[in-house]
């Protein structure tokens, strides 16, 4: 069995590769995809707190502690993953080549992301979640892209609310490295849908900031996109 550092490495020069040839004629996202090494996870050890809300403590249990946390982060990029699959498999109409190009880049990120937990976490990690999309119209070019805007300002605040409660260095340090990709995703996304909104006052707060949610208040929002009922009762909360 392969180490955890080597399947690491082996996920990093696959998501390399696989972003090299169509991104060196993109330059906003060269880089986006490029940070998600380097953590080896013990599955082993964690916290638990138990944090019941109504509507989020039956289904799967994401666990405790970081690896709860791991789980949570894996979960999202299961969301986004599927979403963006989707997209490209089936564009809305009359889609531009360029603008297909730059959904698909960030398919590939989400879905990069989506494998490093999933070999990360190994047997800790949750199953598959089934996703529900049926709110969303994939032929029409609005319903997709403000779909989009939802998924990464949901990502980019569930890893900002995530940080505070991850008790291990190198966990925190890779949870940096992707929210970064998450923040290039949601201000790319924000301009498809009007030009030079990726930093808005919508995005971006009086204190130059983006915003931070907890993993309740996030999972409660996602809950319209999944069919799998998630279960966040032994989360930390601080």
């Amino acid at each position: 069995m392969k180490s955890l550092q080597e399947q690491e490495t082996e996920l990093l020069h696959k998501e390399s590769g696989i972003l090299t040839a169509k991104l060196q004629r993109r330059s906003f996202l060269q880089y986006a995809g490029a940070g998600v090494a380097g953590v080896a996870l013990i599955a082993a050890g964690c916290k638990k707190d138990h944090n019941t809300t109504p509507g989020l403590d039956t289904g799967v249990d994401l666990g405790s502690g970081d690896i709860g946390i791991l789980n949570y982060a894996y979960a999202l990029e299961q969301l986004e993953g599927a979403f963006y699959d989707a997209v490209v498999k089936s564009p809305y109409a009359n889609i531009p080549a360029n603008e297909l190009a730059l959904l698909t880049d960030i398919r590939d990120h989400e879905l990069a992301h989506r494998e490093f937990f999933k070999k990360a976490l190994a047997t800790s990690a949750i199953v598959g979640l089934q996703v529900d999309f049926s709110s969303i119209n994939f032929a029409d070019r609005t319903s997709v892209l403000n779909a989009a805007k939802t998924f990464e300002d949901l990502g980019v605040t569930a890893y900002n609310g995530a940080g505070k409660l991850i008790k291990t260095a190198k966990y925190l340090e890779v949870a940096g490295k992707i929210v970064s990709v998450e923040a290039r995703h949601a201000a790319l996304i924000r301009d498809l849908i009007l030009n030079g909104s990726f930093a808005d006052a919508t995005a971006i707060d009086a204190n130059g900031l983006d915003g931070a949610r907890t993993p309740i208040q996030v999972l409660t929002m996602a809950k319209t996109y999944l069919k799998t009922s998630i279960n966040a009762s032994n989360l930390p909360t601080s």
